[in-house]
């Protein structure tokens, strides 16, 4: 403590009496507006005592460490403080690590470097400690940035693929979608012929295009942006050349046409090679693909655009189908009559994910919807779109398809786009035609961003923050591209060429499970002859759905409907309806919870002998129970082990107007999931930061087909069905996620 004389010295300082009057002016109107309950003043005379003692228990503390540092050399002091401002400035302009972890890492390094030095200067028991000790902390945390990682989750949940799945949705003969098809295919390139960094694009092509303008569609192509690329590119905005890479199936054709956009990476580190395994696929069976290069576009040391160039990236998608249409119908040219330009598909990676959707929805308008005086003209025939996991938020519209086949492919492991964000666009589109269309999303765990692309890895972040990532649970590249090319040739069959038997696979994986990597893949399909129940969107009335159907329950220890969260909170743009039980903790557990769906017998629900009843499911958290807990079952739970996540199952009942019952369990369709937890980086407390929850909910499809039903009671009427129960008695408790309820027609 300061001793009377030194404090009366002190408070004589002039300067200190000034700063520590400020302080306690600062530190008085804080207190006078803290709302306590007790009187202002009161509360701004506290305020100043505590303001007296910080101000005096700070001044200690500075003038000790200062009396400590007059006694270290001033080169010394120099070296330190030199050392802590440069890494600073390497932190804003060299390292996107979180600051916490770069800050221990580089204070650890800099205790290292005073143990060195302590060391040469003087070898005794203290500096020999101190050099052991920094020695271990920097030799762990290089053992941790070195090490691959491991899944902290990997025992959790049961084997991929259930064994009882008793209802497979396909009775005709289906075959491998990724094995190669009976097309010898040539590939070849074409574009500007002047491009100076890409030799495939200028001496290599083999079909020259023309440049298009683009000025109008990125304005933001400016300053230090618009500088360094047309240096390095030799061209700007006003000529944007019209580059890709084609992998053609010899024969006459016509084949349908497919165009392939990366997203956003390094402008110099070229994306556009990545997709040849794709190309190759679809090539040889009979599909011509196209990946297009829209490198110019992406992220550079000048500055990254922030998705204001998603317009651009459409257009330019667009502007390529108007080059093979043009080629398509000249005669003389030796792509003509070469493409079935009634049948094209879009697929995108990352932006280029949203990018496709932007291009879908452009191509039938008369202008472009952000300058009224740009007119459009395409109207293509585009039959399908596909999301690889694409951004949904980087337009500042909001895109809405319709009448359009659409199926978006999400990596759990995807540390660059963390939520499945590729589901939103999915839920927006709308059938309002009579075309048999059809949309769908498949979720794959342990998948991450780059390696849909064969050149980006398995790191979605660029080094040093690379080093930060958990990579040891990913899948294989080869195995993650094996699974993309069986759901993207699926899908292409499907839509482009009617082999409507593909549909299965997204209706329930496991008819594919042969030629797919063992992982979980949840799956969601929904057809446009879908008659929905209820979604749970309409209203705020958790009775009512759909159709005047009226929904009751019965011993539930959970019942709501809310907005999914995304891990990072923001929101799946999906309300659900989430059901509990739990009957350890109720007085009688003999009486099952029921969530029951009565329907309305004057509404036309088509259910027949082809159809199925269809909803969306996913695992909840069984935690989300206790919030109903009375405080003696919460005392009594603190003393019990924390409760394993179940294997959830349970039945599903229909009933009839006449009062026949027929009645499955989950289980013998498909399997529900447990939760699918990740870990993005080596670090748990880095996942809460930079990431958010260990996981989202995910839902998936469920198919019950009708006839099934009649089989288990011969005597149950189809066409008279009143009520639809979900009974939930295979567990002693458990939370589910329901949505997206109704009949699907015979797809």
């Amino acid at each position: 403590m300061l001793e009377p004389p030194e404090f009366i010295l002190l408070m004589k300082n002039r300067l200190f009496s000034l700063i520590l009057l400020l302080t306690l002016v600062f530190y008085a109107i804080a207190g006078y507006h803290f709302l306590t309950g007790w009187h202002p003043i009161v509360m701004m005379l506290i305020a100043i005592l505590i303001g007296v003692v910080i101000n005096l228990v700070v001044y200690i503390v500075i003038n000790f460490l200062g009396k400590g540092i007059r006694s270290i050399p001033l080169k010394s002091i120099t070296a330190i403080l030199s050392g802590i401002v440069v890494f600073i400035i390497l932190k804003y302009f060299g390292f996107g690590w979180p600051t916490i972890l770069y800050s221990g890492i580089a204070t650890v390094g800099i205790l290292l470097c005073i143990a060195i030095y302590r060391f040469q200067l003087k070898r005794t028991f203290s500096s020999n400690v101190f050099l052991i000790i920094t020695l271990i902390a920097s030799g762990y945390i290089l053992f941790i940035l070195a090490d691959n990682g491991t899944d902290p989750y990997d025992k959790e949940v049961p084997l991929a693929f259930s064994e009882n799945e008793n209802f497979l949705p396909s009775s005709l003969p289906l075959e491998n979608p990724a094995a190669v098809g009976t097309y010898t295919v040539k590939a070849f390139t074409y574009g500007s012929g002047t491009d100076e960094q890409r030799a495939e694009f200028s001496t290599g092509v083999t079909y020259t295009t023309n440049s298009v303008d683009g000025t109008w569609l990125i304005p933001d192509w400016k300053d230090k942006k618009k500088k360094w690329r047309e240096r390095y590119w030799g061209f700007g905005a006003e000529n944007f050349p019209l580059n890709g890479r084609v992998y053609m199936p010899e024969g006459d054709g016509p084949f349908p046409l497919t165009l392939i956009v990366h997203g956003n990476h390094s402008m110099i580190d070229y994306s556009d090679d990545g997709y040849g395994y794709l190309g190759e696929l679809l090539a040889s069976r009979g599909i011509i693909t196209v990946s297009v290069d829209e490198n110019f576009l992406n992220g550079h040391w000048s500055g990254d655009f922030m998705g204001k160039e998603m317009p651009a990236r459409a257009w330019l998608l667009l502007k390529h189908l108007e080059q093979w249409r043009n080629w398509n119908a000249e005669d003389d040219h030796e792509l003509a009559h070469k493409v079935d330009m009634d049948n094209i598909m879009l697929v995108g990676h990352s932006r280029g994910g949203e990018a496709v959707s932007i291009a879908a929805a452009y191509n039938p308008l008369p202008h472009f919807p952000d300058q009224a005086k740009q007119k459009f003209d395409f109207n293509f025939n585009i039959k399908s779109v596909i999301a690889l996991a694409p951004t949904d938020y980087r337009y500042d519209r909001k895109i809405i398809l319709n009448n359009i086949n659409f199926l978006s492919i999400q990596g759990s492991y995807d540390s660059d786009e963390v939520s499945f964000w590729g589901m939103r666009p999915y839920r927006r589109l709308q059938y309002t035609d009579t075309i048999n269309q059809f949309k769908s999303g498949v979720y794959i765990h342990h998948a991450n961003h780059g390696q849909f692309n064969s050149t980006w890895g398995n790191s979605d972040f660029g080094a040093p923050a690379k080093w930060l990532l958990n990579i040891n649970p990913l899948l294989k590249e080869e195995q993650q591209q094996e699974a993309a090319k069986v759901f993207i040739s699926a899908f292409a069959e499907a839509t482009l060429k009617d082999n409507h038997e593909n549909r299965s696979i997204f209706k329930n994986v496991s008819v594919a499970k042969q030629w797919l990597p063992i992982e979980h893949y949840l799956t969601s399909f929904e057809s446009s002859n879908f008659h929905t129940i209820a979604d749970f969107e309409e209203d705020l009335d958790i009775t009512t759905a759909k159709n005047n159907t009226r929904i009751s329950t019965s011993n539930l220890a959970l019942w709501k409907e809310q907005y999914l969260p995304t891990r990072d909170k923001g929101s799946q743009e999906n309300n659900a309806v989430i059901l509990g039980w739990d009957y350890e903790n109720t007085i009688s557990s003999s009486d099952k919870a029921i969530y029951e769906m009565m329907l309305s017998a004057d509404d036309s629900i088509p259910f027949s002998p082809n159809s199925s009843l269809q909803f969306t499911l996913g695992s909840g958290n069984h935690e989300w129970l206790d919030i109903n807990l009375t405080e003696a079952q919460k005392e009594a739970k603190k003393d019990k082990e924390e409760r394993e996540v179940p294997q959830l199952d349970f039945s599903i009942q229909l009933t009839d107007a006449a009062g026949q019952i027929s009645t499955l369990k989950i289980s013998e369709i498909k399997g529900i999931t447990k939760p699918l937890k990740t870990r993005f980086t080596k670090f748990a407390f880095l996942d809460k930061q930079m990431i958010g929850a260990d996981w989202e909910v995910q839902l998936q499809t469920y198919h019950f087909p009708i006839e099934t039903f009649t089989t288990i009671n011969s005597e149950f009427n189809i066409d008279a069905i009143s009520s639809i129960k979900f009974i939930f008695d295979k567990t002693n408790y458990g939370v589910v996620v329901l949505d997206e309820i109704g009949v699907s027609g015979d797809d």
